[in-house]
């Protein structure tokens, strides 16, 4: 009798090191040289073809193992500028240089260290048992996934043109579940995310003198508040979306009007007419207030990040997530509905035309859960992704991570 594909891996004990080791050594979005490096030093060991430097600092491996279709798995490799406060002796005391020229700290404080560990062990348990599987192997290490662009840099770099083109796109996020749970949603899953720059042109003046001014401060209030109708009166309420205004900024002294103000927007949404009609929205309502302030310049708009609506195929999830049923039993496969959080692994996807199944993999203490489920009150206390607090255990995640990704490959790419 064939074993089932999640049977016979064994994880090597030696990737707990080199997590740790990610994890102390962070690196920000298309600075991942290092985190590369040693991906790309592994995959020549294992026996892949190994190219570097796509989509700047980007690594593909493929591993060709006979006749059959090609499989792409996915894994993100940069981190956070947060400063880590974990108090776990391996954690990041790292600081870096972002886009801006500001000196950051850097955590990997979204998990993508554990992302790229556990693709690498995937890889070398596909590469010692080739009887295992048949076809292709088309492992993708990207940069700057929390940038919103690693995915797009990749596929402009010709990542379909130069490389095997896949039949499916694999891919898994540690998420704040318990270790041992992993849960996926069909359809719209994960949010389309759009951050935005809004430069607001008024007249300065002394704050004596009002009447000589055209006060950005007030337009920027009243700016605000007038973006907060777009979803209370323009969006259906059958709808989801957020419009948040996360930073507003104008003026360095009590008694002097500034000449300008700036909003920072960030943007959720679902539905690709719903995404549309709000940044219609931001738009007019932006221009409409600049006017009826009388601003002596238009305003200007800057998109700071874009990230797609993330759509997991039914079908394909539905085949992934029924194996990870069978290992792990049904109770610990689950679905946890359309995530308001984003992701850019969908333009992968969509760039090839192949069906994406993207999974979230449990990574939080299990001790601290009482019911283990999408109802679980612990979901609301426990370090999430992005806290300064966050850190997967590694046991048992790492090793169900690994697991997962070789069952999904095993799956697409069975062995005649």
């Amino acid at each position: 009798m064939c074993p089932e594909v999640f049977e016979e891996v064994t994880v090597n004990p030696d990737l707990a090191d080199l997590y740790r080791d990610l994890h102390s050594h962070p690196e920000l979005g298309f600075q991942e040289t290092r985190t590369s490096n040693i991906v790309a030093s592994r995959l020549s060991e294992l026996g892949y073809e190994v190219t570097t430097g796509v989509g700047r600092t980007g690594v593909v491996g493929v591993l060709r193992n006979g006749d059959g279709p090609t499989a792409l798995l996915r894994a993100d490799m940069d981190a956070l500028p947060v400063k880590e406060d974990t108090g776990l002796p391996y954690a990041s005391t790292v600081t870096a240089t972002d886009a801006n020229g500001k000196l950051v700290p850097v955590d990997h404080a979204c998990g993508h260290d554990l992302h790229t560990t556990c693709l690498l062990g995937a890889a070398e348990v596909l590469s010692a048992d080739r009887a295992s599987w048949a076809g292709t192997l088309l492992l993708v290490f990207q940069p700057a996934e929390e940038l919103g662009a690693g995915a797009q840099a990749m596929v402009d770099d010709g990542l379909f043109q130069r490389f095997p083109v896949p039949d499916v796109v694999l891919g898994q996020h540690v998420a704040p579940l318990p270790a041992g749970k992993i849960a996926g949603h069909a359809g719209p899953s994960y949010a389309a995310s759009d951050s935005l720059r809004v430069r607001l042109i008024g007249k300065g003046a002394h704050g004596s003198m009002p009447e000589a001014s055209v006060d950005p401060v007030v337009l920027a209030a009243e700016t605000v508040l007038r973006l907060q109708t777009i979803i209370s009166r323009e969006i259906p309420s059958t709808a989801t979306a957020v419009l948040t205004v996360g930073s507003i900024h104008a003026g360095d002294a009590a008694n002097v009007i500034p000449g300008e103000a700036e909003l920072q927007l960030n943007i959720r949404s679902y539905d690709a007419r719903v995404r549309e009609r709000i940044l219609s929205g931001v738009s007019r309502i932006v221009s409409g207030e600049a006017a009826t302030a009388g601003s002596p310049e238009p305003p200007t708009i800057t998109e700071i990040e874009r990230f797609p609506i993330v759509v997991n195929d039914a079908e394909a999830l539905s085949k992934t997530l029924s194996v990870f049923s069978a290992w792990l039993g049904a109770g610990n496969v689950l679905d946890p509905g359309a995530g308001s959080g984003s992701e850019d692994v969908g333009v992968l996807a969509t760039s090839c035309g192949a069906p994406l199944a993207y999974w979230l993999l449990g990574g939080s203490d299990p001790s601290l859960f009482t019911t283990g489920d999408m109802t679980d009150p612990a979901l609301l206390t426990v370090p999430s992704n992005h806290s300064p607090h966050y850190a997967p255990v590694i046991d048992p995640t790492l090793s169900i991570g690994v697991t997962a990704l070789v069952a999904a490959a095993r799956t697409w790419l069975p062995a005649a």
